[in-house]
């Protein structure tokens, strides 16, 4: 069994922070406006939210942005969703580049139409060389999904004898991950007020604390997460350790 981590006071900023962006359809529905209209004010807090992070002290910033499940949502909501995706990288890949934002995608792409998948790689590669913040955008991800994906990957390679199954450890386990070379979120926050998880980051989050809020994405403003990060650094993280 892997030794506990030591108990620690939170005292450093949360440097990787994972935000489950919900309640863009509710906010929209609450004002009597079709749901697209609140995944666009979404995206304008994003916007926000990426310029505003590294001032914060975070590096790597993971964003939850449609999930497997997702496509169980109507046609026009999905193909709006798609759109709005295309468009925000369209959009964004030069400023993202001005402001030293590296931008990666994490989910299976499969099932995600040429031309998106295509303006991702691009933007991948056109700012693979940025670290003034780490911004991941998990699209068609799910925990479990990414999980089965790693594990039948390192499975193919034992069978070709490539890996030696007395090799895998959970290190090398989250190497094989989407995630691979990205430290696990300090921090995770969900917005709207619901408290399940959703499948986002199983395996990494594993550790993580976690902030629930009653405010609905297109209203969650960086001033709240800089409040959120302030109580972050007043928690003690024992990691399965005891109380000191």
């Amino acid at each position: 069994m892997a030794a506990a981590k030591t108990t620690e006071k939170a005292a450093r900023p949360a440097e990787h922070v994972a935000i489950i962006m919900d309640g863009n359809g509710r906010w929209a529905t609450n004002r009597g406006w079709p749901r697209l209209v609140g995944h666009r004010k979404g995206v304008e807090r994003v916007r926000e939210i990426v310029r505003a992070a590294p001032d914060m002290g975070v590096r790597w910033l993971t964003l939850y942005a449609f999930s497997t499940e997702n496509w169980k949502r109507s046609t026009e909501e999905v193909l709006g969703l798609m759109a709005i995706f295309a468009h925000y990288i369209q959009r964004e890949a030069n400023e993202l580049a001005r402001e030293g934002v590296r931008l990666r995608f994490i989910g299976d792409r499969s099932r995600l139409a040429p031309k998106l998948q295509r303006l991702m790689a691009g933007i991948e590669s056109k700012t693979a060389h940025l670290d003034r913040l780490n911004l991941t955008v998990a699209i068609n991800y799910g925990g479990r999904d990414e999980i089965m994906r790693a594990a039948k990957r390192i499975a193919l390679e034992a069978a070709e004898g490539r890996f030696n199954p007395e090799d895998l450890t959970e290190a090398a386990f989250s190497r094989a991950l989407d995630t691979g070379d990205t430290p696990d979120p300090d921090l995770v926050i969900r917005t709207s007020g619901e408290t399940r998880t959703s499948n986002f980051l199983a395996w990494q989050a594993a550790y993580s604390e976690y902030e629930f809020t009653e405010t609905l994405f297109p209203d969650f403003t960086p001033a709240e997460m800089a409040a959120i990060l302030a109580r972050f650094g007043n928690r003690e993280r024992r990691f399965g350790g005891a109380k000191a």
